[in-house]
């Protein structure tokens, strides 16, 4: 069967995963067992791809990234470098946890900053966007803008990645693109 993906040869991809066309994986990366990698994503030099992990397409995976089984993202994924996911909320060295892990899903389009921590247990919302040095530690709205340690929510983003202004009738429209969104009740969608 022909390789439909480019592997770096300093990088180990391990029997039985599942890896898409177009797919470009880096220097000094481990992929293990089981993963599922979709089509035209990028990783990153020095990236473990624990796992039973599952990437959607088009996912851009930084340097220096860790994603630990349970971690799911969806298409369109952006991870920054060196930011940090965890898979047990209680971890001992002592104490094997490994039918403990937690889910951990990262919903369409969102982005995650350089060095910012993502607990386990929680769901990233779609074009969300989590800032450089963000903590996680509660699920966050699809196009919330979080910031801080631990994340607080400062505003709304629009999936070209620009914070929106809403006026007075909850109406913003995404400087970039020209798409309008709505602000009601506390949740925002697309117009």
């Amino acid at each position: 069967m022909e390789k439909n993906y480019f592997v770096h040869e300093s990088s180990y991809v391990d029997e039985g995963c599942t890896i898409g066309s177009g797919t470009k994986i880096w220097h000094f990366s481990h992929i293990m067992s089981h993963c599922v990698i979709g089509e035209k994503c990028n990783i990153g030099q020095n990236v473990v791809v624990s796992s039973d992990v599952i990437l959607g397409n088009n996912v851009k995976i930084q340097n220096n990234v860790s994603l630990y089984t349970g971690v799911i993202c969806e298409d369109d994924v952006f991870l920054g470098p060196s930011m940090v996911f965890t898979n047990v909320t209680n971890p001992r060295s002592a104490v094997n946890r490994r039918g403990s892990y937690e889910k951990t899903l990262v919903k369409r389009g969102a982005s995650i900053g350089a060095n910012a921590t993502i607990v386990c247990g929680h769901t990233i919302g779609e074009y969300a966007f989590i800032g450089a040095g963000t903590v996680i530690i509660r699920d966050v709205p699809d196009y919330a803008l979080m910031v801080g340690n631990p994340a607080r929510q400062t505003g709304w983003m629009s999936q070209y990645g620009h914070k929106l202004k809403f006026d007075g009738d909850g109406i913003a429209t995404c400087p970039e693109s020209g798409q309008k969104y709505i602000l009601r009740n506390g949740v925002v969608s697309k117009v």
